[in-house]
């Protein structure tokens, strides 16, 4: 049976969503493209060979439209004969394209595949993608949940409240992935991973000198009288220091057989081993880390504590920490290098920047087994499980 393996994966550095932002000035197309030029420069693979390209963004509309991967491979000099496709998974877009990469390599339909992608949220802001005043849900869903459904942030809120998270603890959380970002950036460890782009080198996000205490001073940043009164239960504790910002980037990596990479002399990172897709509920929506990491495990044959490294998409603090409470997770394993909170989030790029962080954490600490996992809107969520070659 064949295999699928990780040869090569590299992001850009991460911007600021905002117009002040690093890379505000970058076309998403050319955020992407950038991204594939380093990652064929990097593995020494003629893009001609590469079957497809699937690339993940969310908000699909404006400079994003129009199946911005294919335009991608376009701008990076790819040859016109190298297709490519986008899909949209929300914030595990691009995992779900890692996925559909590595089952189209062990199927036998593709011997050599770029998963990736792009969201630059200073030029297409979330939920551009929604005029105002339009319904992107439906009647249906509306009859189904008549109270309505509640955007992300409530979702944070409610979780807090049912696993009686609170502040200081959702404070600490993100203290401490600030300060493992920026020791891993002091320590050389984000060099493999980041190709440089127009003179920025490093994650605009990451702040060494955050503490609880100044964390401690930011207001929440969802509150809202009508769903206080919904929900009583929320004590509003997830703030702008506790969650991800908004950012801009872009991130991938070329997926092989074991038998291709051996032909062509290329060196595997990781053998791409067992995938997982749940839904869970959608008004909660943020939980569906938990049911995919049992999932995976169970598909893998594997427990928890077989698991060296954890990448757990650090969308809000709070999701991280209920995954914890859930699965009994060592937090000494989950994000060794810090996460989204830190180092940033750019929606269509994330699952593929998860993949990049955690292959080369991997390879730095002589990992054997590593499992990634992330909460996507409306109440999905991926998880896969790597091992070392």
């Amino acid at each position: 049976m064949r295999d699928a393996v990780v040869v090569e994966a590299v992001r850009t550095p991460i911007g600021k969503g905002k117009p002040n932002g690093a890379l505000a000035h970058v076309h998403p197309v050319e955020l992407l493209a950038h991204t594939l030029r380093a990652l064929v420069d990097r593995a020494g693979v003629d893009p001609a060979l590469i079957d497809d390209v699937i690339g993940g963004t969310v908000d699909q509309v404006g400079e994003q439209a129009m199946n911005t991967t294919r335009y991608a491979v376009l701008s990076a000099g790819f040859p016109e004969t190298v297709p490519a496709t986008t899909v949209d998974r929300q914030c595990g877009s691009s995992q779900q394209a890692v996925h559909f990469a590595a089952q189209g390599v062990i199927s036998g339909a593709y011997d050599i595949v770029v998963a990736c992608g792009v969201e630059s949220m200073s030029r297409v802001p979330m939920w551009s993608n929604v005029p105002p005043g339009k319904d992107p849900f439906g009647p249906g869903v509306a009859a189904r949940h008549p109270e309505g459904l509640v955007p992300q942030g409530i979702s944070a809120e409610l979780i807090a409240a049912k696993w009686s998270i609170g502040r200081e603890e959702m404070d600490a959380f993100a203290v401490s992935s600030h300060r493992k970002a920026a020791a891993a950036w002091e320590a050389g460890l984000f060099d493999a991973e980041v190709a440089p782009l127009d003179g920025v080198t490093r994650d605009e996000c990451v702040r060494p000198g955050s503490t609880p205490e100044i964390l401690a001073g930011l207001r929440p940043a969802y509150h809202d009288p009508g769903f206080a009164e919904r929900f009583p239960q929320i004590e509003w504790n997830v703030t702008a220091g506790n969650a991800s910002p908004v950012n801009d980037g872009a991130s991938a990596v070329l997926v092989t057989s074991s038998e291709t990479a051996a032909r062509l002399g290329l060196r595997p990172l990781v053998r791409l081993r067992d995938f997982a897709v749940t839904g869970s509920d959608p008004l909660l929506m943020l939980t569906g880390v938990v049911p995919a990491t049992e999932k995976v495990l169970r598909r893998a044959g594997l427990t928890l504590d077989d698991i060296d490294l954890f990448e757990v998409n650090e969308a809000f603090a709070s999701v991280v920490l209920a995954w914890r409470q859930e699965t009994g997770a060592d937090l000494r394993k989950v994000n060794v290098h810090g996460g989204a909170i830190a180092l940033g989030h750019p929606l269509g790029a994330s699952g593929t920047r998860l993949t990049t962080t955690l292959v080369h954490a991997m390879r730095e600490r002589g990992a054997r087994f590593g499992l990634q996992t992330m909460c996507e809107a409306g109440g999905l969520a991926n998880a896969m499980v790597v091992e070392a070659v």
